[in-house]
């Protein structure tokens, strides 16, 4: 696997690709409202996909994700089950392919694996693999674009924290969509720009409900500035999308609960209410727009102590408008335990996880280590991805 999060397998022609989870730092949740971000690729987790030619068209199920063989209505359903042992074996056989999952966990973790729905929901990644094939399929048809007639089996695997508001299932998406750009020789004939929304239309086959910042800074990886405004989605059926260099950033926090209880629906009234003309839902919308564009100067003069002004009062507009109810309290808990020791603290998506900034350095990552610990959360410095574009793509966006 190179840098840019791709490796093939000249034996076997096997096509692998990453895409990393998603922070986003400023401007968010304006993106859906004709806003500004600036979101960057998180290096400690990521999900991937793996392309083998095959002789039919196979859709390969992950053996924990997909899970659909359970040993009885209990272990589908109850969130603890006394008859377990301390070892589960679990055998799923699908598309004639057979995973054997052997999962070695002490007493005190089976609620982690038994709480299939509660924790994991009704679906995995296999939905999400089908629909970014039929969109790219429907795309290259309208667009006249040739693809070969010759058929694959696709696989994946995560390591993203699922409700933790980092992009997971659009990490999926996007790392399938480069295995067939790769595998269908097309990189060259889909615009970068373009590539989000086809990742964007696959979750909304299913339903997803969503906006374009987390798909941008994931195809094109690394620190992208992003302007939503309303001519350019209309005139051009995208946004401007700037790559950043990664150095102008400080060094980040993410703040995380393991097993996440409330994420909130931070969607859900605002969105109405803007449509509506809610005066207050619009005149907010378009200060947190603003953060974005006054962040992206402050970093190019990597002035930390405005940063971290903007990024809580990010936050403060959103809470302004969604509410704590909407919001969740575990999510809110999770800014105010930052806050609590002077770290600046924001939501990475829509709740789940907390971006941080500790100004006063060292002395203040420990003790904001220390209050996660107590609160339990987990911490850990973030990682940032560099751009995932390879040098032609990167000149595209130049001319």
């Amino acid at each position: 696997m190179d840098t840019q999060g791709t490796s093939l397998d000249s034996a076997s022609c096997a096509i692998e690709h990453k895409a990393f989870a998603r922070v986003g730092l400023l401007g968010n949740p304006s993106d859906v409202y004709y806003g500004r971000t600036i979101s960057f690729t998180l290096g400690n987790f990521w999900a991937s996909v793996r392309l083998q030619p095959s002789e039919e068209l196979v859709i390969q199920p992950h053996p924990t994700h997909d899970l659909v063989q359970f040993r009885s209505l209990d272990h589908l359903v109850l969130p603890s089950s006394p008859s377990l042992s301390n070892y589960i074996y679990i055998c799923m056989t699908m598309h004639g392919w057979v995973f054997v999952l052997v999962c070695l966990i002490w007493k005190s973790k089976i609620r982690v694996l038994v709480n299939r729905l509660n924790n994991e929901g009704y679906y995995g990644g296999v939905r999400l693999l089908m629909a970014i094939c039929k969109v790219f399929h429907n795309y290259c048809k309208d667009n006249k674009i040739d693809i070969h007639g010759k058929k694959f089996t696709l696989s994946y695997d995560t390591n993203i924290p699922r409700q933790t508001g980092l992009s997971g299932s659009s990490a999926i998406v996007c790392a399938a969509l480069s295995c067939l750009l790769d595998f269908y020789r097309v990189r060259h004939l889909i615009k970068v720009e373009v590539r989000p929304k086809l990742v964007l239309a696959a979750e909304k086959e299913l339903g997803i409900v969503a906006g374009l910042q987390d798909r941008v800074a994931q195809v094109y990886g690394g620190l992208v500035y992003m302007d939503f405004s309303k001519e350019y989605m209309d005139d051009l059926g995208h946004g401007i999308y700037t790559p950043m260099d990664i150095s102008l950033l400080p060094p980040l926090y993410l703040i995380y609960a393991e097993n996440p209880s409330d994420s909130g629906k931070v969607h859900s009234t605002v969105r109405q209410r803007w449509l509506s003309g809610d005066e207050f839902i619009i005149s907010s919308m378009i200060k947190v727009a603003n953060i974005a564009k006054e962040g992206r100067k402050t970093l190019l003069e990597k002035d930390y102590s405005e940063l971290a002004k903007l990024m809580n009062h990010n936050f403060d507009l959103r809470r302004s408008m969604f509410g704590d109810d909407a919001l969740g309290a575990l999510n809110i808990k999770m800014v105010e335990v930052a806050r609590k020791v002077g770290a600046a603290s924001k939501f990475t998506g829509s709740g789940g996880a907390v971006v941080a900034f500790c100004p006063d350095g060292p002395p203040q990552v420990k003790l904001l280590e220390d209050e996660c610990r107590k609160a339990g959360f987990i911490v850990v410095p973030v990682e940032v991805v560099p751009s995932c574009l390879n040098a032609d793509e990167l000149q595209t966006l130049k001319i």
